[in-house]
């Protein structure tokens, strides 16, 4: 049987990525990261990995597969949002937002999508 052994990322910058992704998530390289791409994996324990990849392909504005990282409520959705931002994640204005939603879209530095869950709603 097979199971998701890492998400993968198309970047501009490798090391700007990797800068931002081991903050927002805790993550380190699983090995020295090279100019063009790198492993994160977590640092305490067992999980899914992050793959950087450069890439020249623009970040599209409704991606097909984005990242959902869960929070446990709406008081650590905004911290930990607040917290993202501070480390270079831009909110984005999304037009597709329900009118009570659970979860917040960013960008990362390279424009990636990815949401802010409140998982107490569900």
């Amino acid at each position: 049987m097979l199971k998701i052994g890492s998400v993968v990322l198309g970047v501009e910058d490798v090391r700007r990525a990797t800068a931002f992704w081991t903050e927002a998530l805790g993550y380190v390289p699983r090995e020295e990261p090279e100019d063009d791409w790198v492993v994160l994996v977590p640092a305490q324990g067992t999980g899914p990995q992050l793959a950087l990849g450069f890439s020249e392909t623009p970040v599209q504005e409704y991606p097909r597969v984005h990242l959902d990282l869960y929070a446990g409520d709406a008081a650590d959705q905004a911290a930990e949002v607040d917290r993202l931002v501070s480390l270079g994640a831009q909110r984005v204005d999304w037009d597709l937002y329900p009118d009570d939603p659970d979860f917040v879209v960013l960008a990362d530095p390279d424009g990636n999508r990815f949401c802010v869950i409140d998982t107490s709603r569900e």
